[in-house]
């Protein structure tokens, strides 16, 4: 390609550039110039909005109804109000909307979008006192409507209420005249209703049908609780307080201690409270009544459940006041046999005063046991408490007693023990010389070239640990803690020299079986016939072991596996 086709080609791209350039500035501007055009188009809508013809519709709704001064001096107010928007303050808002055009057209966008905001926000100030106005004036124009809807509404509420009156007039006997007085405020307050209205009295007016609201919405809840109060108040509680009181002196004349529930200082309080609950129902006030009332019944009811409770009470105590006296007198006169012995036990058996502290410590217990039952038993006798108080004391004295009964089973096991260890002493003492009787027969039932020396080491050890023994068995007093160990000593030295005895006489019997065995291989080998005579020297000397081990050894080179088959031969 030459070099004038690049200048070509460079100059194309360049005004091509330039073009898009320009076009997209062109549609930027256009999308902005549209966007403020959409935006002067709604102010000027919004402007016009402000004074819309509900206003003026509304203010010669307000001009028909004018027939007293005050509501003349409104009217009047709400012209003068009309009048400086619409003649003051729109106009103020066309020029802006003036000026904006000017921008608009002169291309003044940074000014343009400031003075939007401005207008703007005028606009929206504008359009709140107009739209303010408005609701003002609507108060007037539409309370007759909206107010004969409200009363319409709370005359049909009033019906229910008279109708629900009349065909239960028997339940309200406590509280009729109070409230057909009040129904006849309430029929007066209704033609005041009619007189307010026809004279335009708005105002006025308000009030009334406030009153009546008021007035209706009280009664409704004194129609629909007074009978429930009443019910309470004249027939339930009354009774309840009546059956409480008589259930309550049947139960003290049989024994019971009842002051804890205070129950005449609180029927007292009850009642004050019923008077006062029907104090507020004749003035048609009934606000917390019935929570009230329901509180003292609540109370009421709960009181039977205390009566139950004492009744259970007794029961439980009526039987633990044997039950407790029994086995402490039980455990006491065990507890004092053991303590009558207590120098002979500890003398018998070598204890120590804190060997035998447990039982000085029953005693104690057992003591306080008793002196407070006997103090538990004077209340009652006493009248000083109730049962529901005696009964929990004296479950709480028979744990005591029960965990006092623990130890003292624990006390008699472990002295019990003392005497039973002894005499297991004394049945061991034969076992361990019939074990011993056993190891000296097993010794000599075969017949040995000489007895190894262990056997006798052991045997005087074991000889020994048994007259330690009976020496500890027979002192006075005899210590069970070192006769245990004693015992222990002695049967674990007899079974010792058992297993001993055992293993020489099964080793010697082996080696002696292995010796004669190889003698068969000794005139052709000559190693063997050594072996096997070294191993006649050892057996003869006592070493059986060594003398087993030189022999299968020396075997195991001509007839490998010679072991089992000496084994076999023993054991047949």
């Amino acid at each position: 390609m030459s070099q004038t086709a690049y200048i070509l080609a460079g100059v194309s791209y360049y005004i091509v550039s330039i073009i898009i350039i320009v076009i997209v500035l062109n549609l930027i501007n256009r999308k902005e110039k549209k966007k403020y055009q959409d935006e002067i188009v709604s102010l000027e809508r919004d402007k016009n909005l402000i004074i819309s013809s509900s206003i003026l519709s509304e203010l010669n709704k307000v001009e028909a109804l004018v027939n007293n001064e005050k509501m003349e001096e409104t009217y009047e107010d709400w012209q003068k109000r009309f009048k400086e928007i619409k003649d003051q303050e729109v106009p103020k808002i066309t020029d802006a909307l003036i000026e904006i055009e000017d921008c608009f057209n002169e291309k003044d966008y940074k000014t343009l979008s400031d003075k939007i905001a401005k207008a703007e926000l005028e606009i929206f100030y504008v359009k709140t006192k107009a739209n303010f106005l408005l609701d003002e004036i609507k108060e007037i124009t539409l309370s007759e409507e909206r107010n004969r809807e409200t009363i319409t509404k709370l005359k049909a509420k009033y019906r229910e209420i008279i109708t629900k009156y009349n065909k239960n007039k028997n339940d309200y006997k406590e509280v009729c005249a109070p409230l057909e007085l009040q129904f006849e405020n309430v029929d007066k307050l209704f033609a005041a209703f009619e007189v307010a209205m026809d004279a335009n009295s708005y105002e006025e007016v308000g009030k009334i049908v406030k009153g009546i609201d008021d007035l209706i919405g009280n009664l409704g809840v004194v129609i629909d609780e007074a009978p429930t109060i009443i019910l309470m108040g004249k027939n339930l509680i009354p009774n309840k307080m009546k059956d409480v009181k008589a259930i309550s002196e049947r139960m003290i004349a049989e024994g019971y201690n009842l002051d804890y529930l205070n129950l005449d200082y609180n029927i007292e309080e009850s009642e004050k409270k019923i008077q006062n609950v029907f104090a507020k129902l004749n003035v048609l006030n009934v606000e917390d009544s019935i929570f009230e009332l329901k509180t003292i019944l609540g109370y009421f009811d709960g009181i039977y459940n205390d009566f139950d409770k004492e009744k259970q009470a007794r029961k439980i105590f009526n039987e633990y006041i044997r039950k407790i006296l029994v086995k402490a007198n039980k455990l006491e006169k065990i507890n004092n046999g053991l303590y009558r012995k207590l120098d002979i036990i500890k003398y018998s058996y070598d204890l120590t005063d804190d060997d035998v502290k447990i039982i000085e410590v029953i005693k104690q217990e057992l003591v306080a046991i008793k002196k407070d039952y006997n103090e538990i038993v004077d209340a009652h006798r006493n009248k000083s408490f109730a049962y529901t108080r005696l009964g929990k004391e004296m479950e709480r004295l028979n744990v005591r007693l029960s965990k006092t009964e623990e130890k003292l089973d624990g006390a008699l096991k472990s002295l019990g023990s003392l005497e039973e260890d002894e005499q297991r002493a004394h049945e061991q003492l034969n076992e361990i010389k019939d074990i011993l009787k056993k190891a000296k027969e097993r010794i000599g039932s075969y017949k040995l070239p000489v007895i190894p020396n262990n056997y006798y080491v052991q045997l005087s050890e074991a000889n020994v640990a048994i007259k330690e023994m009976i020496k500890e068995m027979n002192k006075k007093p005899v210590s069970i803690k070192t006769l245990n160990i004693r015992v222990d000593t002695a049967r674990d030295l007899v079974l010792k020299l058992y297993n001993t005895s055992n293993e020489i006489v099964k080793t010697a019997a082996m080696a002696e079986v292995a010796i004669v065995y190889g003698n068969r291989y000794r005139p052709v080998n000559r190693n063997l016939d050594i072996e096997i005579t070294r191993a006649e020297d050892l057996f003869f000397k006592g070493e059986f072991k060594k003398a087993l081990e030189n022999t299968i050894r020396a075997i195991n080179v001509i007839e490998p596996g010679v072991h089992e088959k000496l084994l076999e031969s023993v054991k047949r």
